[in-house]
């Protein structure tokens, strides 16, 4: 016996990933949930405003405004709203300002659809453990940049110049991956 769309529990893809979207919804479907996907945030206001999700899956940089900015709109419109944070730039940063602003948990990409249906299970604080050993140094200078390019909406000239660092230099520093 399948449940009826309309019965399922609503769920909120926002991800400029097509390809992903189309693979992680078809999955998601398949686990019983009603699956609504936009790629942009621009394009997901709209979609929440008007039927508000009981889940979201919110990717933080996205083409156009921050998700964030979706994460937001998304508690304001229901604080019962379950959202998992995905994103390709994991910073501590990032992660607690996603939570700040109402999200459940925080992925780092990649996540499975497993992964993804756990996260909704889980509180905020369950992911945000201390971490016994001291972060290093470039770790907190990878978080900080991270951090000073959010407020800065992504823009790298800006950022370098916040950072007093020369734009080529923060670059490579961007390209780098983060140490643990």
């Amino acid at each position: 016996m399948t449940m009826d769309f309309n019965e399922r529990p609503s769920l909120l893809l926002a991800d400029d990933d097509v390809t992903f979207c189309q693979v992680l919804s078809r999955a998601l479907e398949k686990r019983g949930y009603a699956v609504t996907v936009a790629h942009s945030v621009e394009l997901a206001l709209p979609l929440v405003t008007a039927n508000p999700p009981e889940f979201a899956i919110v990717d933080l940089k996205m083409t156009g405004v921050s998700g964030l900015v979706l994460i937001q709109a998304l508690h304001d419109t229901d604080a019962a709203t379950r959202i998992v944070v995905l994103t390709g730039y994991a910073s501590i940063a990032t992660a607690v300002e996603a939570i700040k602003l109402g999200a459940t948990q925080y992925l780092s990409k990649p996540a499975n659809a497993d992964e993804i249906v756990n996260a909704f299970g889980h509180s905020a604080n369950a992911g945000l453990a201390l971490n016994a050993q001291p972060s290093s140094v470039s770790r907190l200078e990878w978080e900080h940049i991270q951090r000073v390019l959010q407020e800065n909406q992504g823009n790298i000239s800006a950022t370098a110049r916040a950072l007093n660092m020369h734009r080529r230099t923060l670059q490579r520093k961007l390209g780098k991956s983060p140490l643990l």
